[in-house]
């Protein structure tokens, strides 16, 4: 990508007010150091960015993390699939270490705060469009005093998500369709990688690293 030509963006956030800036913010030639930012599309929860994806594959796409309807993660799945050009840029306000952990090794090219100022952003997107991979300085730091916690399998986390739901094995078992005796093996495997005792602090574990997906936990 060169200086002078003209970029597509989607932004992708469920309140409205925090689109009208990012837009604004992006269409601004002087906020993104003379790059011409067209916005294709705002959408408002995660069905309508993987869609808007799909139909406009933008040179970047603007991703909150909570959206209704799937969550960041899961759109920035969906994006690389549809459209694995386009840099991602994940904005939020969550601050669990295990979240933006997640987002990170998702391959975010960017990954920014909502409490931070809008311009640590901005001035990033032409570094990002011309290929740089950017973590805000928060972010960074809650990275690098996180402890060593071994990463949970999908199906460690589809488990964790019954867990805090307040299931039982034999529930866990028959949503999932295994055996109570593998999801026992699967609770004890992340008590291990945890560290945790029981299975409240288990949960608690997963509520502070923000491992907890809002629609699996309703399954």
């Amino acid at each position: 990508m060169t200086l002078g030509r003209s970029y597509s963006t989607v932004i992708a956030d469920d309140h409205a007010i925090i689109r009208q800036a990012l837009s604004g913010a992006l269409s601004d030639p002087d906020a993104v150091e003379g790059f011409t930012i067209e916005v294709c599309e705002e959408v408002g929860n995660g069905i309508e960015a993987i869609g808007a994806m799909r139909k406009h594959r933008p040179d970047l796409l603007m991703l909150d993390v909570s959206m209704p309807h799937a969550g960041g993660t899961e759109v920035l799945l969906e994006a690389r699939r549809w459209s694995p050009d386009t840099k991602v840029i994940v904005f939020t306000g969550i601050a669990a270490t295990g979240k933006i952990a997640e987002i990170v090794d998702a391959g975010a090219d960017g990954v920014f705060c909502k409490s931070d100022d809008l311009a640590e952003l901005t001035r990033a997107v032409p570094r990002i469009l011309q290929g740089a991979r950017i973590i805000c300085a928060r972010y960074l730091a809650l990275l690098d005093e996180a402890i060593d916690v071994a990463p949970l399998t999908d199906r460690e986390r589809q488990v964790l998500n019954l867990v805090v739901a307040g299931r039982t094995n034999r529930e866990i078992a028959e949503t999932l369709g295994i055996s109570a005796k593998t999801v026992d093996r699967h609770r004890t495997n992340m008590m291990a990688k945890t560290g945790a005792h029981s299975a409240t602090e288990l949960v608690a574990f997963a509520l502070r690293e923000g491992l907890i997906d809002p629609l699996g936990s309703q399954a």
